[in-house]
């Protein structure tokens, strides 16, 4: 792509808040940069939100919540129906946004305007299929009717790491379901969503529905809506310890909360595997996203019989992916997002070496600009490494075999996280033992993608609460309400 084109999808994006159906600036008149990460240097400059402006955005938001909630259905879906052939029409442009600020290459990103556009089409389809029930009480005498209605005003946070995925899971159920929603992107990647809006704005959604801040200071701005009270919902993607003290701050109003956390998920290979699968798989559950995704193959156990083998292979494909900036012509590793996420890498990969890992390829910074690491495959990782416990976020396999089904399971099992696990065995018998005694919220059984948004995504355990997407992704956005009728 050339520069004039870069320049013209940055260009195109308005870079104020938007507030009550209004672009405007932040009433502190601050702004922050934007950076390209794959070279370090600015690609803009947006609004940098206050406090003030995010309370501005949930009087809007506030305001709106009863004229929203009574819009028909069938036209909350047509909304979302015209914003996702929107995206469709637009996903080379906002591909390169994407790909701009957030360094996944252009395919991936292409991608992932896909995957976003959807949870728009199945949420207009969900829509109108809200249902409620009426029944006869047990002793007859009267009846009960029970029916969903939206929960009110939101507050919706999103990652960096899928900027435009994010906010589309969040705000299609949202505006299913009636609701109307403050939005804060991260402060890396704030474009897409400022694109977003501009889309959702063109198919309809009215004024003060969508209502986008974008800050440095997320919880200077965000904190005080959560513990004003009007808000009834907060959902959040992001870091384990950031949700605990979301929790914490949403106690005290009741709010009601849906949280995707971090992940530590397990990748098994049985020595009955198909291992072409197994490394394709494997290559996806790890690669995608360049590692930094929270359903990232973290801890790959591989049974002893075929471990060396399918090392030997994962470093073939690993050794043979182009790095570069996402934008060049065959790239798959991009720029991770900023330098603290190199610092990281590099800090947990010392850690496994240190303790006995074998590094088979890659493991090493890359010099030159922007922040980028080697596709590293390490063999013979201790269970004690750092990187058993945390989350690496980016493009590190690190592989420790196995010998039993049950030390597999036990491993697998021994972190505080429950995303997801992936299994990889030609036994049925074992892929269901293996897959009911996983500790995790879903699992990739013979293939290293679980993310659809017709399936309810989410953890157990310190990985969240709740569920995105499916038939139930719209129920994190509804109040059951029981009305007893006397006859």
């Amino acid at each position: 792509m050339s520069a004039i084109t870069e320049a013209g999808v940055v260009g195109a994006v308005d870079k104020e808040l938007f507030i009550g159906g209004k672009w405007v600036p932040a009433k502190s008149g601050k702004t922050f940069e934007v950076q390209d990460p794959s070279t370090g240097t600015a690609l803009c400059e947006v609004a940098d939100a206050g406090a003030e402006d995010g309370m501005a955005a949930l009087d809007a938001a506030v305001a709106a919540q009863a004229g929203w909630a009574a819009v028909a259905p069938r036209e909350r879906g047509e909304i979302l129906r015209r914003a996702y052939d929107k995206l469709i029409e637009r996903r080379d442009e906002l591909a390169l946004l994407m790909t701009l600020e957030m360094g996944k290459p252009l395919a991936e990103a292409a991608g992932e305007i896909t995957y976003a556009a959807e949870f728009f089409r199945w949420f207009a389809e969900e829509a109108v299929r809200i249902d409620g029930g009426y029944a006869t009480a047990p002793n007859g005498v009267g009846r009960f009717l029970i029916t969903k209605q939206p929960v009110g005003p939101t507050l919706l946070i999103t990652p960096w790491n899928f900027p435009m995925a994010m906010g589309t899971r969040k705000i299609g159920p949202a505006v299913a379901a009636g609701c109307t929603m403050v939005i804060k992107p991260a402060a890396q990647t704030p474009l897409s969503m400022l694109a977003l809006a501009s889309i959702l704005a063109e198919a309809g959604l009215p004024e003060g529905v969508l209502n986008v801040v974008t800050t440095t200071d997320a919880g200077g701005v965000m904190e005080p809506l959560i513990r004003d009270g009007r808000a009834r919902k907060l959902s959040f993607t992001g870091s384990t310890a950031v949700g605990r003290k979301l929790l914490e701050q949403c106690a005290e109003k009741v709010l009601r909360t849906s949280m995707e956390l971090g992940g530590n998920a397990p990748f098994l290979v049985f020595d009955d595997a198909d291992l072409d699968a197994a490394v394709d798989g494997a290559m996806q559950a790890k690669m995608r996203n360049i590692g930094e995704a929270c359903t990232a193959a973290n801890r790959f156990y591989v049974q002893r019989g075929v471990a060396e083998e399918f090392s030997r292979r994962l470093t073939e494909r690993m050794q043979a992916l182009a790095m570069g900036r996402g934008t060049e012509e065959g790239v798959v590793v991009g720029p991770l997002i900023d330098e603290a996420a190199v610092n990281k890498v590099t800090a947990l990969v010392k850690d496994a070496t240190d303790r006995g890992a074998r590094v088979l390829t890659g493991g090493a910074t890359v010099d030159g600009p922007g922040h980028f690491y080697q596709a590293t495959v390490l063999t013979d990782v201790p269970v004690d490494a750092r990187m058993a416990s945390e989350e690496i976020f980016g493009p590190v396999a690190p592989i420790t075999p196995f010998d039993s089904e049950d030390e597999a399971i036990a491993k697998a099992n021994d972190t505080e996280y429950g995303l997801v696990s992936y299994v990889f065995t030609n036994d049925v018998k074992r892929a269901l033992r293996v897959s009911e005694r996983l500790e995790a919220g879903m699992i990739g059984l013979n293939q290293g993608i679980v993310s659809n948004p017709a399936a309810p995504f989410g953890g157990i355990k310190q990985s969240g609460l709740g569920r995105e997407g499916g038939t139930v992704g719209i129920e994190e956005f509804l109040e059951t309400k029981y009305i007893a009728v006397s006859l």
